[in-house]
C-alpha cells in the first residue's frame, strides 16, 4: 500500500517513545546504512546487523516492502512536507525540484535499493512467483507534482493536467539520476541544470497548447 505524503508526515510526528522506539530507529538506521551502501537489505538481514532478534525485527517490518518504504520515506525526508506559496506553475515546479533532486542524490544508494526491490518483484510475478509477499509500491512523486502544477487544474483539462504530471514524472526521481549521471556521464550541476529546464519546457509546453487550442475557430475552450 502506497503511503501517503501526509501519512508519512504524521507517522513521523507521531512516534513512540522509550525501547520500542529506540530498536526501531536502531532498525531504520541499520536498515539505511546498508541501502547506502547498495544493498537491498531482508528484515532478517537487518535484524542480523542491528542484533535484534527477527521476531523483533517483524513486529516492527513485517515485510521487506514495509522496511524498505520505511527508509525510503526516512531518505526523502523534507520532500514530503515541501510547500510553496507561489501561485505560479513553473515556480512551483522549479522550487520542488530545488527542494527534491540534491535530497534525492544524497539518498541516491538508498533509492537505487528500493528501485532494484520494485523491478525484481515485477520480475518475480511476471514469472508467477512472487506469491504472497507485499508488493513494494511507489507513488510519492505523483502526489507532489499534482501539488507543484497545482495552479494549472482550472486552467488545464483534466486529461491534460495529469499528462502533464505524469510527464514531469519521467525526470524527477532517481530515475532522472540513472539516465544522466550514469549514462550520459554529467555532474551534479549538470543533471539539475538539464531536468529544470526539461521541467519548465514541459509546464511551458503544455499551457501554451492549451491556450492555442482555446483559441482556434470552434473550440469549446473559446466559448464563453
Amino acid at each position: 500500500m502506497t503511503i501517503s505524503r501526509q501519512q508519512a508526515v504524521t507517522g513521523s510526528a507521531g512516534a513512540e517513545r522509550g525501547p520500542r522506539a529506540r530498536t526501531k530507529r536502531l532498525m531504520l538506521e541499520t536498515a539505511t546504512r546498508l541501502m547506502q551502501a547498495g544493498a537491498t537489505p531482508s528484515v532478517s538481514e537487518v535484524a542480523e546487523a542491528a542484533e535484534v532478534s527477527r521476531a523483533t525485527a517483524y513486529r516492527y517490518f513485517p515485510s521487506q516492502a514495509a522496511l524498505v518504504q520505511a527508509v525510503v520515506d526516512e531518505g526523502l525526508g523534507p520532500i514530503l512536507t515541501w510547500q510553496s506559496t507561489s501561485i505560479d506553475a513553473e515556480r512551483r515546479v522549479a522550487e520542488l525540484f530545488d527542494t527534491a533532486m540534491p535530497r534525492i542524490e544524497a539518498f541516491e544508494a538508498t533509492f537505487k535499493a528500493a528501485l532494484k526491490l520494485s523491478l525484481d518483484q515485477w520480475a518475480r510475478r511476471q514469472a508467477g512467483t512472487l506469491g504472497a509477499e507485499p508488493a513494494f509500491t511507489r507513488g510519492h512523486r505523483v502526489a507532489l507534482l499534482k501539488d507543484a502544477i497545482e495552479p494549472l487544474k482550472d486552467r488545464l483539462p483534466p486529461a491534460e493536467f495529469n499528462r502533464l504530471g505524469q510527464a514531469l514524472s519521467l525526470i524527477f526521481g532517481v530515475e532522472v539520476l540513472i539516465v544522466l549521471k550514469d549514462i550520459w556521464g554529467l555532474d551534479s550541476r549538470e543533471t539539475m541544470s538539464v531536468a529544470q529546464w526539461a521541467a519548465g519546457a514541459l509546464v511551458r509546453g503544455a499551457m501554451e497548447e492549451s491556450a492555442s487550442e482555446g483559441e482556434r475557430p470552434g473550440s469549446s475552450k473559446g466559448i464563453k
